[in-house]
Parts: structure tokens; sequence; C-alpha cells
């Protein structure tokens, strides 16, 4: 169950060990094994889970350390593990700074940090495990002071150079040669951000924090810098978003500046778009009212999928995004739609216009990602199928039906228990009149009145039936995204000049799907 959110086992009077194959469950949120007669160890795969924010195995029979892995993750937030049998030392840093002793109430091998917990007791025994790295440091120091000197002189003039270009990182000797980039240093991302403080920080994800900043000549830049505590998983998705941004070249894809890579720093620097992302737009904060009409939908709907169509059919690499959401799609001083964040997207090889099983490249929980966010991804994705332009169908079919209702996809499934897709699909056709009608006085031109707001209920009907026909269970019954483009220019430009064009419906109705 890869992208299960939630298990609750609780009070079953389960007995045996906690199976360690729970960490390939990578979408966990919530996991509860409290009050069961559960033995053995934790596993440590638990604290791994990318997104698990509550962990209750309180009132089992577990016994060994808590795994080092529970505190160093970053999204737990709740943890209850009294009335076991833990042993070992406890700190009060990471996960567990935020908790107190009744998380841990029940284990008398416990020390610790903790308010209310035992100190632990340091031994005065010196132990061989000590001696031994000591003497062995006292006979290889001056060793290293011969042989070493000269290569650490190299290496710390080599730390002040930054490489900076757009190319492929598996060479980077070759790639600063490449002088099609300019040359930011390190010094000048520091001062242009000031010093990657909080008031530059403008957004953050899994893999690092992005932050506005001004250079010297006054360009308005993006730094995303990728967290150098997630090296292993982040050296992948930083070549990727590296190869994705180079050779992908449309006027709806993020354009890169440069990238700056050294062994402890990573980032890539992005021009800054003013009117920031559509999400913010979809949900303004602050009271600050910034909703967009109908025709700026459309259009941001059309420069999406003019993106996306390109990504999947005509990029010299093609390119499946796997994470399309509103926080995704950026927006310029004209509010021109642009993708952004390749980080996890899927290179494509020998791939053609078929869309085929053999144009997919390979997905599983094994690779460490999420393929997507919750809410926009593809059903198939959860049953272990290759990630496919299909998926970014059914993301973009989610978009159209947030934009269309105004309800984030994860905010149906908590309160609805169904997808969007699903709930709009239980109101298709004959219950659409309270959503179209919200829609049109949410989204229509408040200049407009009259018989524009016509134009604009047929407008949100056809995004409805588009967004339902994405989002159809089985890919192979969904459009591509060139037909998708097409369709959403069809929509751009009817809106522009509504009597000069009827649409015609190119799908099948969703109710049949």
């Amino acid at each position: 169950m890869d992208m299960v959110l939630a298990i609750d086992l609780s009070s079953n009077n389960l007995s045996g060990t906690i199976p360690p194959q729970l960490g390939s469950c990578i979408a966990l949120e919530y996991l509860n094994l409290s009050g069961n007669v559960l033995e053995g160890p934790l596993p440590s795969t638990i604290g791994q889970l990318p997104y698990l924010k509550e962990l209750d195995v309180s009132s089992n029979q577990l016994s060994g350390n808590i795994p080092q892995s529970m505190e160093a993750s970053p999204t737990l937030k709740h943890l209850n593990f009294s009335f076991n049998r833990f042993s070992g030392n406890i700190s009060s840093s990471g996960a567990f700074s935020s908790l107190t002793i009744d998380s841990f109430r029940g284990n008398d091998g416990l020390c610790g940090e903790i308010q209310g917990m035992p100190s632990c007791r340091r031994g005065h025994v010196i132990h061989i495990s000590f001696i031994l790295p000591v003497l062995l440091s006292l006979f290889a120091t001056p060793l290293l002071c011969m042989f070493a000197y000269p290569l650490v002189l190299r290496s710390k003039f080599r730390s002040q150079t930054v490489i900076f270009n757009g190319g492929d990182l598996e060479d980077e000797d070759k790639e600063t040669k490449d002088l099609k980039h300019p040359r930011i240093s390190y010094r000048q991302l520091i001062e242009a951000t000031g010093g990657f403080s909080a008031s530059s920080l403008i957004g953050s994800g899994r893999f690092g924090r992005v932050y506005k900043g001004v250079l010297q000549d006054n360009t308005r830049i993006a730094v995303k810098v990728l967290d150098s505590k997630e090296a292993g998983e982040i050296s992948g998705s930083f070549k990727r978003e590296c190869r994705v941004l180079k050779r992908a070249k449309h006027r709806n894809l993020i354009k890169i500046i440069t990238i700056c890579s050294k062994p402890d720093f990573k980032a890539l620097v992005l021009p800054l778009m003013s009117n920031g992302s559509l999400e913010s737009h979809l949900y303004p904060s602050h009271g600050l009212n910034t909703g967009l009409d109908l025709i700026q939908l459309v259009s941001i709907c059309n420069d999406v999928a003019e993106g996306l169509a390109y990504l999947h059919h005509y990029s010299p690499v093609r390119v499946v995004h796997c994470d399309l959401k509103p926080s995704n799609i950026l927006l310029d001083e004209d509010m021109t739609a642009l993708i952004t964040d390749f980080g996890i997207a899927r290179l494509i090889r020998g791939a053609d216009d078929s869309n085929s099983a053999d144009d997919s490249v390979s997905f599983s929980s094994t690779d460490g990602f999420l393929c997507g966010s919750v809410g926009y991804i593809a059903p198939e994705y959860g049953m272990g199928k290759r990630a496919s332009t299909q998926g970014d169908v059914y993301s973009f079919g989610v978009l159209l039906l947030e934009i269309i209702t105004g309800r984030r996809p994860t905010d149906v499934l908590f309160h609805e228990g169904s997808s969007l897709h699903e709930w709009v699909k239980s109101h298709y056709p004959h219950k659409l009149e309270p959503i179209v009608d919200q829609a049109v006085l949410r989204c229509a031109p408040s200049v407009m009145q009259g018989s524009y707001n016509k134009i604009c209920s047929d407008v949100v009907l056809e995004l409805i039936e588009l967004g339902l026909v994405c989002t159809q269970n089985n890919p192979s019954t969904r459009p591509s995204m060139l037909d998708l483009a097409s369709e959403m220019g069809s929509l751009k430009q009817y809106l522009s000049n509504p009597p000069s064009l009827v649409i015609e419906e190119s799908y099948p109705k969703a109710s049949a799907s």
C-alpha cells in the first residue's frame, strides 16, 4: 500500500514484531499501533518515512533503543513510546524537542535530557573502542601532515571556486568552460539574500528552501538551496532538475539563470516571478484579494497545457513532470504561467507521441520519492504502475477541478472521504448548478455582467468535463496533453471573442467514464 495515508491497528491484541516493510508506505502520515502485544525493536525505517506526522506505539512490549531516525525526522510532530521496554539515551533535540515525559512513561530503561527523565550515568571505564582510535590518531597525524597538507591547500583553493553553469553535472570540469550562463559567486548569493535570512525565505519543500534576492545589477532572483542533510537523494534530484532546465526550453517552463555546485552547497538560481505562484492566488492569505478572473485562469491553464505538451512530445529529452500542482506554477509580470520544480521529474528515452507503455519510466516506492503530491497522484501509481505522461494528464485534470470548485484535493479527501474527481462526478451532470454558479461568481470579471455570465457558465462546464475526462481511472482513456492544449486554446479564444467560436465537444461525456 504505497499510497496509504493512515494506518490504525490499535487495541487489536496483535503479537509478533513490527514489520520493517512499513517503511515502504512512503505516503504514510499517521500510524497507530498502540494497545497490542508487539515485541522486539522498533524498525528504523518507520522514522525515515518522508511524510509521517504522528506515531503511537504505546502499551506494547517493544524493546531496544528508540531509533535515531525518529529524532532526525523533519516531519514527526506527535510521538508516544510510553509503556514499553525501551532503553537507552534520549536527547531533547530534533523531533523530540517538543516532547514531554508523557511520551516516554513506563520505560524504566530510558534516560536522557527530557524533563522528568533520569539522567544517564557516564561510565568511568575506558573501553578499547575509545583507546584504539586515540592511539591510531597519534601515529597517523604526522603522516597526514606530511603527505596530505599539499592536497588540503589545493582543496581549500578549489572550495573557493563554485561551479556555475547550466550543463549536466556529470563532468563539472567540462562545465567550467561553458560560458553560456553567467557566473555568480557564492558571496554574491549571500549578499543578495541577506545571508539566506528568514525574511528572504519565500518557500520550502522536502529537499530545501527557496529565497528571494537582488543582485548588484538589480536583477531579482530566486535561489533554490538544496538541503545538504539529504545529500544522497538531493544529488539525483539536483542533476535531474539541471538536465531538464538546460535542455527543455519553452515559454511556459521556468528558465535557469545559473547553478551553483560545490560539495557542501548546491543551488539553482532562477528568475524571480513577480506574481508568485498560482496557489497564492487561488488561496490568498492575510485577507488579500488577489483572486483571478476566468479569462486569466483559462489563460494560465492554457499555458500549463502548452508547457506539458512540449515536455511530453517535443522536448529534446521527453519529460514526465510528476508533481504538477498550483504551488509549482509560477506567474510572471504578464501573468504568463511557467511550470517549475523538476526535482522528481522522470526523463523518457525513446518516447514517441503514442504514449505507449514502453514510453514510460519505472517508478516504485524504493526510489525514495513520492511520485507527486497527495491529491494529485494518478491512481495507477499506487498500484505500482510506471510513471507516464498520462500521470501528468491526471494531475492537470485535478488542477482544473480544483480551480473550478475552489477546493484543495486534500481537503476533499479528508472531509468527504473521496478524491476530488469522485466528489465532482457525484454532482455530474444534474447537481452541478451550485458549483457552476459559485465558480462564475468567484471568477467572472466584475465589469462583465448579463449575457457574459452565460458564457462563463459554458466555459466552467467545459472545464469540469475536461477535468473529469483527465482524471478517469483508466490511463488509456485520458486525452493527451496535445489534445488538451488545443482544447484550452479554443476556450481561451472563445472567451476573448465569444460570438466568433462555438465550442465543439472533442471527448465523450464524463458521465460515460
